[in-house]
């Protein structure tokens, strides 16, 4: 029987932390260990609600609104949590919800 994978995430501007069983959804694993280190909205990544900054690690996402994610965001780690994969440990901030700082690109 094999053991099912599980992946530390770290949340920075928090200081909390939770585990995520491999091909779990980030905001539902948070969830589910009780936790409020990111802000839960409509858990289907239209409000943007759950936008976060992942500053290491490795995830893949569902398909994320450009209104809340856009290309340049995507790339500089930013993803909204009720859409990702992680794939290892995660380090990440939480509360980016309009944040328009991260809205601006150099």
């Amino acid at each position: 029987m094999n053991a099912q994978r599980h992946f530390q995430i770290q949340v920075t501007n928090r200081q909390q932390a939770f585990s995520v069983p491999e091909g779990e959804l980030l905001l539902h694993a948070m969830e589910k260990a009780c936790q409020q280190a990111i802000q839960v909205g409509c858990r289907g990544g239209g409000c943007g609600l759950c936008k976060i900054k992942v500053l290491e690690g490795a995830f893949h996402t569902k398909r994320m609104s450009k209104a809340h994610i856009n290309e340049h965001e995507a790339e500089a780690g930013f993803a909204l949590a009720c859409r990702v994969f992680p794939e290892s440990d995660l380090v990440i901030e939480s509360d980016y919800f309009n944040d328009l700082s991260t809205q601006q690109t150099a």
